[in-house]
């Protein structure tokens, strides 16, 4: 819980904090990479995941991508040695909203959106290793994030979302 309120506290200070430049802009053409870290887990998931995106401006304040993402852990409990790992992919649509927030900075983004994913769940265990169909599956991913740009091309980003970790931080690319 105290994840959930700290990532709601970083996405008002992007928020709070982002009224002094001009206001950064997504249009088509626009190119964007993210590489990251993803924090906490849902239920009883550990480890950390590892992920990337892109998201490619296709009309003012929208833009469509991708994500991919990793998660491995090791768990056991009397004597046994037990691990899961977890490969998400997903195509995904963002609606950027400087321009209607009338944000006054050229540093942030700030950004939600869905998406379609897949996530395949493999486990390895003391009797043998296999495909649990029980995790596998078809997702609907949703997102709510933000970047800081320290320089033109280079930032941080933050995003809460329902992937592979319910938060996301990393470094973010213009090209």
């Amino acid at each position: 819980m105290k994840k959930i309120h700290f990532s709601i506290l970083l996405v008002l200070g992007l928020l709070v904090g982002t009224q002094s430049f001009a206001q950064y802009k997504i249009d088509k053409g626009t190119k964007l990479i993210n590489l990251g870290i993803g924090v906490g887990g849902y239920a009883s998931v550990g480890g950390i995941a590892f992920g990337a995106s892109a998201d490619f401006g296709v009309a003012p304040n929208i833009t469509v991508g991708g994500q991919v993402a990793y998660r491995s852990f090791n768990y056991g409990y009397l004597g046994y040695n037990d691990k899961i790992n977890y490969l998400y992919f997903a195509a995904r649509g963002s609606y950027h909203f400087n321009e209607l927030l009338n944000l006054s900075t050229d540093k942030a983004d700030l950004y939600a959106g869905i998406g379609l994913g897949y996530e395949s769940v493999t486990y390895s265990s003391s009797f043998g290793s296999g495909f649990n169909t029980f995790g596998s599956g078809i997702y609907l991913p949703i997102h709510l994030g933000g970047r800081y740009f320290f320089s033109e091309k280079v930032g941080a980003f933050g995003e809460l979302g329902t992937g592979i970790a319910p938060l996301m931080l990393g470094i973010t690319f213009g090209l």
